[in-house]
């Protein structure tokens, strides 16, 4: 059987899935109106992660180490979405998602310190995969600020969106040179 790597959609989809989020704290903050437009996106999002994650994580034939550090991180991206936009298609709060973000934000924290600890990455690779989960775990960790204090929620909203936009951006940066890196690998 031929082994085919999405590794690439699924970075490339991880980071439409972080760029959404941005786009919904930003819009959270500026007007609230149109937020169940995000709705059909994120759940969408949210199934092709889950999936991906799921399969990464259960069925990936690469060393054990890689299914947890992106397979399961994926998995759990994909509930969240998947809860949040039902959540934001019901107008429900959704300061309940940010709970379990903020344990999200603990299991990427562990993650990032694994990377140099054991070696998971190195050379040209290293600066972006710590980053990313650096900032990932970073927006997972602070989303609850949203929903602390009304007198500087704005600020937090603020905050949540630049980790999210940086997160974004690394995962784009690596999904689209692993895209290159992958068409030009012998086939």
């Amino acid at each position: 059987m031929t082994f085919v790597d999405p590794l690439s959609v699924m970075l490339l989809v991880a980071g439409m899935s972080t760029l959404l989020l941005a786009i919904y704290a930003l819009m959270s903050v500026r007007s609230k109106k149109g937020l169940a437009n995000l709705a059909v996106p994120m759940f969408a999002f949210g199934l092709f992660n889950f999936i991906s994650g799921f399969l990464m994580s259960f069925a990936w034939p690469m060393p054990g180490a890689y299914n947890i550090l992106f397979g399961d991180a994926q998995l759990v991206l994909g509930l969240l979405m998947l809860m949040g936009g039902y959540m934001v298609y019901k107008n429900m709060d959704l300061k309940i998602l940010t709970v379990f973000g903020f344990f999200f934000g603990i299991y990427l924290a562990v993650e990032a310190a694994a990377i140099p600890a054991f070696g998971l990455e190195s050379g040209i690779n290293f600066l972006p995969a710590f980053g990313l989960y650096v900032f990932a775990a970073l927006s997972a960790l602070f989303s609850p600020l949203v929903y602390v204090g009304s007198k500087n929620q704005k600020y937090a909203y603020y905050f949540l969106f630049a980790l999210l936009i940086i997160t974004t951006f690394l995962l784009f940066f690596i999904g689209y040179t692993s895209i290159y890196e992958h068409l030009g690998s012998p086939p």
